[in-house]
């Protein structure tokens, strides 16, 4: 077998399949380089998805004439000069395979300058350079990629729609301006002008270009900063959600990455305050010391690796707790189009909270019972009929563009997050009504209570550490082999959090006991729900278990739907949900309040036009 050499334009093929996937994979290399060469201004213009044609055209410092050979030499580029440059990446493409490899399977033209002299001109088709020239002295660089993969046809088979191609590329400017606030964007397709941003640094403008003046209106700015870390953005209140994370936008030193560690940050901060399936929408800009963090272990530079990223998602992850508990998250009704509030509407004064003084029926459960024994129940606990777990599978509306002025960034909180109350009626058994000086309102009385329960049950059973219960019939599980290595690694993690594992026989362990906390019913998925733990995150996170067992008992133990209620007992459901750190949704994350002012009402009505 003889070893060869492969010739430049052989590798710069192969190399093109790494980094040029699509169309959308020469956008985000050449918009880099736009951004590198300080860049004020970038033009994106696209013919039929960049299948035709992507002309890229920027105002920064240009290529010098004897330079612009070697800038798609492979592996050439001015941003490192040593190998401490590798660990102290600042500039976005530094790999120097980018042009070599687009301009392997495309035909490409190139046109810049310095300013100074005159310009350069360059064709080069499937890597070969066919023309060179002096241009005009207009600073900056000007470069159009046409019929990409013209000389690779296997790869352009795989392409997809116009339109899907579109999205992609649609996808990399906005998470670009995002990433660079200070640079105006401006992206046409086929002459149509479908994106722009100022330039001026305002996120909510971008936010807005982006996402829907709706969206950008219910924005939250957020920032914290670590000895290391430096972290701010905005948030989207709950109520806006979205089906998948694609709308979690994180930026690290003004690189757009994708990192599930972050993401999962986030999405932890926003625990109980999304329905299930449901995601945020996020934008996080991170500046750290380019030190931390690797910048090259993916050849399109999408994946970093953080070098204390356990201080970085804890961070993180309060942030956006914090950022949400400061505010009212009480969504308004339907709306047509809703101008500003006047100035003049009544103004509601906060009741100060009163002491529970009256609970619905009471059914002690085995648990609760033993929790009370162990006593640590200081007070009665309201229990009503079960109620199968809900889903929430419908998708959270945007409200229709609104003709007003963006609000300001910080929103006043009072002392009392949830105003006072009164109740006037039920609807279908299943809704309170209930009405203020500021309008209508209308309670879903099964998540609010499964939010009363829950917090409840999530303070009270955190309580029980020792308490352990006996079993007249040991629980018996069967693990994999590698399940069962690890389970014998960490018998000693499992025996602190109250689970006794005994070998009995190949593979499998029998449960003689388990704690007070562990849910009736319930105690095979949570034993399995630790081991899963241990496999993924070699160790058991006892507040993430207990946190889960009391959403399952705050769930089955909530009044159910059609469940006709008094005055009384709709009051006082009301007054208890107020006293909840977090009283606007349910554990599952569905709203529990829903708000109708009175301008809304009167706008519906056409009082007022």
């Amino acid at each position: 077998m003889q070893i060869n050499e492969l010739p430049d334009y052989l590798a710069n093929k192969i190399a093109a399949g790494e980094v040029v996937e699509r169309p959308a994979s020469v956008v985000k290399e050449l918009v880099e380089n736009s951004v590198d060469a300080k860049s004020t201004s970038i033009k994106i213009d696209i013919q039929e998805a960049g299948l035709q044609e992507i002309k890229i055209t920027d105002d920064g410092i240009g290529i010098p004439h004897d330079q612009c050979k070697k800038a798609f030499l492979r592996h050439a580029t001015s941003k490192i000069q040593s190998e401490n440059d590798l660990f102290h990446v600042r500039t976005l493409g530094f790999r120097g395979e980018a042009l070599a490899s687009i301009a392997a399977v495309s035909r490409l033209e190139l046109k810049t300058s310095t300013g100074e002299e005159a310009g350069t001109k360059m064709s080069i088709e499937g890597g070969h350079i066919k023309e060179e020239a002096r241009s005009d002295a207009r600073k900056g660089t000007e470069i159009t990629v046409q019929d990409i993969f013209f000389n690779t046809p296997a790869r352009l088979k795989y392409m997809k729609t116009v339109h899907t191609e579109l999205g992609h590329i649609t996808d990399i400017i906005n998470r670009m301006a995002f990433s660079h606030p200070e640079i105006r964007f401006e992206l046409t397709h086929n002459e149509k002008r479908i994106f722009q941003t100022t330039g001026k640094g305002d996120l909510r403008q971008i936010a807005s270009s982006v996402y829907g003046m709706s969206v950008a209106k219910q924005m939250i700015p957020v920032q914290t900063r670590t000895l290391d870390y430096e972290i701010n953005g905005f948030i989207v209140k709950p109520e806006v959600n979205r089906s998948s994370r694609n709308y979690i936008t994180t930026i690290v030193n003004g690189r757009f990455i994708r990192s599930i560690g972050l993401a999962k940050a986030i999405t932890n901060g926003f625990h109980t305050f999304l329905p299930i399936g449901r995601q945020p929408i996020v934008v996080l800009n991170i500046s750290m010391d380019p030190y931390l963090i690797d910048v090259n272990v993916h050849p399109t530079k999408l994946e970093v690796r953080f070098s204390k990223e356990k201080e970085l998602f804890q961070a993180v992850e309060q942030m956006v707790k914090d950022a949400l508990h400061q505010q009212t998250l009480i969504p308004s009704g339907p709306k047509t189009s809703i101008k500003k509030e006047k100035s003049d509407q009544p103004q509601f004064e906060f009741d100060q909270p009163t002491p529970t003084t009256k609970h619905f029926a009471k059914q002690k459960t085995e648990m609760e019972q033993k929790l009370e024994d162990s006593a640590f129940i200081r007070e009665t606990e309201p229990v009503g009929t079960s109620i199968s777990r809900e889903t929430s599978d419908k998708e959270q509306t945007e409200s229709t563009e609104e003709s007003v002025p963006f609000q300001s960034e910080t929103t006043a909180v009072e002392e009392d997050r949830v105003p006072k109350m009164y109740p006037i009626g039920q609807h279908h058994g299943t809704y309170i009504l209930a009405q203020n000086d500021l309008g209508l309102y209308i309670i879903d009385q099964h998540a609010a209570q499964e939010r009363i329960k829950y917090e409840f049950f999530r303070d009270k059973i955190g309580e029980v550490e020792s308490h352990i219960q006996d079993l007249l019939v040991p629980l018996t599980f069967e693990f994999t082999q590698q399940e069962a290595l690890l389970i014998e690694q960490y018998l000693d993690e499992f025996k602190k959090v109250g689970l006794f594992l005994e070998a009995f026989g190949q593979n499998a362990y029998i449960v003689r006991s388990h704690p007070y906390w562990f849910p009736r019913g319930e105690e095979t998925e949570i034993v399995r729900d630790m081991v899963d733990q241990l496999i993924h995150d070699k160790q058991v996170n006892i507040h993430k278990l207990r946190e889960e067992a009391a959403i399952l008992m705050s769930c089955k133990r909530s009044i159910k739907a059609n469940h006709y209620l008094n005055i009384d007992d709709m009051q006082q459901l009301l007054d208890d949900l107020r006293q909840c750190q977090e009283p606007f949704t349910c554990p599952h994350g569905r709203p529990i309040i829903i708000q109708f002012t009175k301008y809304e009402m009167e706008k519906m009505f056409k009082r007022v036009m």
